[in-house]
């Protein structure tokens, strides 16, 4: 499988979870530590699929997702974001930055192999 992924992620257990997943599915996955990076990253070699963090403090997902969303070469690469159920504004947030899915992150890890895979509609 060809698929490359890059993840806004910060959490250290989720993105534990996302690197030995996507080594167990021979995924690539690429951490990136800004939004500035990330987008530049992109740009240089499109990706498969980008997941954000909604609580990563690093970076806007929000004005990342709007800046991706807004570029002609990445607007079709999927955006999967994932946030605490407790914390729904930040899921109508992201949809209207252009968010494709946004999930509850235990939706988010029950579903990461096929997020990951491309079996997700749309990722």
């Amino acid at each position: 499988m060809n698929r490359r992924v890059i993840a806004a992620v910060n959490d250290m257990l989720f993105a534990s979870k996302i690197r030995g997943t996507a080594e167990h599915l021979n995924v690539a996955v690429d951490f990136a530590r800004s939004a500035d990076g990330l987008f530049d990253y992109a740009k240089t070699e499109v990706p498969s699929l980008i997941i954000l963090d909604l609580h990563d403090t690093r970076l806007d997902p929000f004005a990342l997702a709007t800046r991706l969303k807004a570029d002609g070469r990445l607007s079709a690469v999927p955006l999967v974001a994932f946030f605490s159920h407790v914390e729904t504004g930040l899921q109508r947030r992201a949809q209207e930055a252009g968010v494709d899915h946004v999930l509850p992150r235990s939706v988010f890890t029950m579903r990461l192999a096929e997020i990951l895979t491309g079996e997700k509609s749309g990722t």
